[in-house]
């Protein structure tokens, strides 16, 4: 008999999801004693933060079929089943896909820069990998990195079913291990993507400028910069992964070699470029 495995419901990983799920819990404490002007404010704040990312997604191009077949694969993947038996070295979930609108940011970043050689630093299902080289010139390419090989394997299996997998090189294994070895292969990249263990961002983006894998006057795009807020809270309430993304922040933001702003995209989008060479 088999087993049918229900789509696990996402929970809010972003800090303005957390914030209208917050405001969604006060609303439903409600009472009739409570003061109507006090009720309609937050029903205000709370349709201000529950209903930007559905209109972001209603007024952002659509993603290609090719991507709305693999974010669905993934969303439906029974990830909790697969990955407590010791094999991987951190646990997944469905939360970790990039998505339509951080995809199609991507896509465009790509296009506006130009680049050709593209690097991603995790690269879970693929999303973001496809994404990113559908919008790469026929002779572009994109090299993966991904520590899981079932996670591998699933984004390849989707990569084949689109006219731009093809551009997608992956490399499995640890991804300090792997950007040494592209690092001492000679390779370099005009556009990186950086979405793996938050513990070693630091050591990610020091390898990219000390090794020269990022070109000068190349761009490097950082995910979950905000971290659920954890960044910008109290620090007592800071989760490990929040205090290393609080560090990698001021360790960029010092760094003479670089500029960057990081935008509320999602769980934040840290875009760094690399300065021209004096």
């Amino acid at each position: 008999m088999s087993q049918v495995v229900e789509k696990a419901i996402a929970r809010p990983v972003t800090p303005l999801g957390i914030l209208a799920k917050q405001l969604e819990t006060i609303l439903q404490t409600f009472n009739q004693q409570t003061s109507n002007e006090l009720a309609a404010n937050l029903v205000l704040a709370w349709r201000l933060a529950a209903g930007l990312d559905p209109y972001l997604e209603e007024h952002t191009t659509h993603e290609s079929p090719a991507l709305a077949a693999l974010a669905q694969k993934t969303a439906h993947e029974a990830w909790g089943q697969k990955f407590h038996q010791g094999a991987t070295v951190r646990e997944l979930e469905q939360e970790m896909l990039s998505g339509h609108i951080e995809g199609q940011t991507l896509k465009m970043f790509i296009y506006m820069t130009k680049a050709k050689k593209v690097l991603e630093v995790g690269m879970f299902t693929g999303y973001s990998a496809l994404a990113m080289a559908e919008a790469l010139p026929p002779d572009g390419e994109l090299v993966a990195c991904e520590v899981d090989p079932y996670a591998a394997e699933f984004a390849q299996t989707a990569f084949k079913e689109s006219p731009h997998g093809s551009k997608i090189r992956v490399e499995l294994g640890a991804a300090i291990e792997t950007l040494e070895k592209l690092a001492a292969a000679g390779e370099t990249f005009d556009f990186v993507f950086i979405d793996a263990d938050k513990r070693e961002y630091v050591q990610y983006f020091q390898i990219l400028l000390d090794k020269d894998l990022l070109v000068p006057g190349g761009f490097i795009c950082v995910d979950n910069t905000l971290l659920q807020g954890q960044v910008y809270l109290p620090s007592e309430n800071r989760t490990p992964n929040g205090e290393a993304i609080a560090q990698f922040n001021r360790i960029v933001a010092a760094d003479s070699r670089v500029e960057q702003v990081l935008l509320p995209l999602r769980d934040g989008l840290t875009i760094i470029r690399r300065l021209p060479e004096q």
